[in-house]
């Protein structure tokens, strides 16, 4: 059996039609930050109404505070999930980068031996997220969201301390943080467990990517 040929070299027509794909990724990609963008922007004006809303008055609820994590964690979703797609453009563009458009500047010779050529054309014939939906939120966190999560956090406990009046006593607190039925132990409770969780996902996100970037060895490669 004829072994298979292995390619050296790109002609011409080749290599005019690997920059156009370049152009398309990096432009597939451009547009997806953008809506990552949109998605931060909804979570910071809808944490903002909820601010004014809650301390728009001595007698104002704090509960606008509480509902609003709901649209966050939405937010959040949507975000986590433009996010993978992002990535898989991002990653296309990177891998052209590294293993084109660099060799080809540096020294003149594409190093098709390496076989960089046949990882791309396998994410096309193949293609998949690069990251979990899990990862992708965790980043998400680690780039946006924990602040967006932390003043909504600061802002309650904020209101409930100052607002109308300095707080007295802890008891005084928690009933501030009453929601109907629930006492305000049970929504302090879970505004703890809340931040705590997203904060966890954040840093095993972290970790996770670290792990990552040391079982290939390179920080230039897919996901």
């Amino acid at each position: 059996m004829a072994q298979e040929t292995e390619r050296t070299s790109l002609t011409n027509s080749e290599v005019t039609a690997i920059a156009h794909l370049y152009r398309g990724e990096v432009y597939r990609s451009t547009i997806w930050r953008t809506r990552l963008d949109t998605t931060t922007n909804w979570a910071v004006v809808t944490l903002g109404v909820a601010l004014s809303i809650s301390f728009a008055s001595p007698d104002a609820s704090p509960l606008p505070l509480v509902l609003v994590g709901v649209l966050i964690i939405f937010f959040l979703m949507q975000e986590a999930r433009r996010y993978r797609y992002f990535n898989v453009w991002r990653a296309r563009a990177r891998w052209m980068e590294t293993h084109f458009y660099a060799p080809m500047l540096y020294d003149g010779d594409l190093h098709m031996e390496e076989n960089w050529q046949k990882t791309l054309s396998e994410d096309y014939l193949k293609p998949k997220y690069h990251v979990s939906m899990m990862t992708a939120i965790g980043r998400r966190i680690r780039r946006n969201y924990l602040w967006i999560l932390m003043i909504q956090s600061l802002a309650f406990a904020g209101k409930l301390a100052v607002h109308p009046t300095p707080v007295e006593s802890l008891d005084q607190a928690f009933r501030r943080a009453d929601v109907g039925p629930l006492p305000g132990e049970v929504i302090v409770v879970f505004g703890i467990l809340y931040m705590i969780s997203w904060m966890g996902i954040a840093l095993w996100s972290d970790q996770n990517d670290k792990n990552r970037a040391r079982g290939r060895g390179t920080d230039s490669s897919m996901g």
